[in-house]
């Protein structure tokens, strides 16, 4: 039995080609790139605009392969969410979006088999801190004062709801 030989790549979600850095890397292993090409962009449709992360795993012997996509990061997320081309410069001048709670939720939520965090506040908080660095606000507030908020209950009944 052949030892698999694994690719780990960043592609743009749905956009993979047959070009580098996938068909140089997979060329070699025998593999039909064009076949591990469709089904990475298969995917990560999903992700369109957006670096994924993909682990691309080929067996030499039989030429099977498998593909397992990851998350893209927090701070990719927010950017697409909020659809902007990337955070601040000068987060603490410069604001370059504002996410709602509910974004910020469903944010936490994609990113949460990553997270460290044990519970959905928790992973929100996290989220927060990237909203921090990149200049982001939520709900028109400075995300730190929305981790306060978040300690105090505010928004407990919303958590509730979208931990079901």
């Amino acid at each position: 039995m052949s030892e698999k030989k694994v690719v780990e790549l960043l592609v743009s979600g749905g956009q993979a080609t047959a070009g580098p850095p996938l068909g140089p890397a997979l060329g070699p292993l025998g593999v039909n790139v064009l076949a591990v090409v469709n089904k990475i962009n298969e995917l990560t449709k999903d992700y369109a605009g957006m670096k994924v992360p993909v682990k691309v795993i080929v067996d030499p012997e039989t030429k099977q392969f498998e593909v397992n996509v990851g998350v893209p990061t927090t701070s990719a997320l927010i950017v697409s969410e909020l659809k902007i081309e990337k955070g601040s410069g000068n987060p603490k001048a410069q604001k370059v979006g504002n996410l709602s709670m509910q974004q910020l939720i469903r944010i936490a939520k994609i990113k949460r088999p990553e997270l460290l965090s044990k519970t959905l506040k928790a992973a929100v908080k996290e989220v927060l801190g990237t909203c921090v660095s990149m200049g982001v606000t939520v709900e028109g507030k400075d995300p730190k004062e929305v981790i306060r908020e978040i300690d105090a209950g505010k928004y407990d009944e919303m958590f509730a709801e979208n931990e079901a």
